[in-house]
């Protein structure tokens, strides 16, 4: 449906999950996030197609040179392709630490791509070209992608409150453990939520040092609307202009 929703909390979730992707090869793809007072980031991301698995996390570090990965649990190990699917890292080696992991999905429908990129210590995944040839019958937190229907496990629940789809959609044991290690929480216990996140929100815009205005006139050069929509709640999270580039 290309809608944009908030969850701000702390876990390991289930992104996508189908487990006859790609002929029964099947894909997970978890995301791990940190809570950072009223609002969170994706601290880290793995991936599962077949037999194999990749991890990507970022860096806080000015001009880090080295683009953290981890194939099938060893870090930074070669990696050519994953399931048989080509694998490109990138490093763009500035001082944000802007690098990438790409798995080219051209096998199975033209110019489909899993891209996998950092910015600083945040992550983003963007799927390219996605089709429901290939993502037609995942499940997980993006939601049903032929309806754009954000279900629960069920597969017929519509959950339109996204903390309680986030809550939904921690990784369980069933799941499997696809990052490298662990980190707090682990199910049983759940995910932790900022206490206060509306009106903690707006105490720390109302004590921002960069304001809303500075915020969309650093975003104003983005196309996409909900794209600067997005930059411009980053900027003023994190109190960091340089966040436009994470777009």
């Amino acid at each position: 449906k290309n809608e944009h929703f908030e969850y701000h909390g702390q876990c390991d979730m289930v992104l996508v999950k189908d487990p006859n992707f790609a002929n029964g090869l099947g894909i997970d793809i978890h995301i791990r996030t940190k809570l950072v007072r009223y609002w969170s980031y994706i601290q880290a991301v793995t991936i599962r197609i077949g037999n194999d698995i990749i991890e990507l996390s970022g860096s806080s570090a000015e001009f880090d040179p080295e683009v953290h990965y981890w194939f099938n649990y060893e870090y930074q190990d070669e990696v050519e392709t994953m399931a048989g699917f080509p694998v490109t890292l990138f490093n763009k080696k500035t001082k944000s630490h802007k690098t990438s992991v790409t798995i080219d999905l051209s096998s199975i429908s033209p110019g489909q791509k899993i891209i996998v990129k950092t910015f600083k210590e945040f992550l983003k995944v963007d799927f390219r070209e996605p089709s429901a040839k290939a993502f037609g019958n995942v499940v997980g937190m993006l939601g049903d992608f032929n309806t754009g229907k954000t279900l629960s496990r069920d597969g017929a629940t519509v959950i339109d409150d996204f903390t309680d789809l986030g809550h939904e959609w921690q990784v369980l044991p069933a799941d499997g453990r696809l990052f490298h290690e662990t980190s707090v929480p682990q199910y049983p216990a759940m995910c932790i939520d900022p206490e206060d996140p509306r009106g903690d929100r707006q105490r720390r815009l109302d004590e921002s040092s960069i304001k809303e205005e500075e915020a969309e006139a650093a975003c104003a050069g983005l196309k996409d609307p909900l794209d600067r929509k997005d930059c411009v709640y980053d900027i003023l999270a994190t109190q960091d202009l340089d966040m436009v580039g994470a777009f």
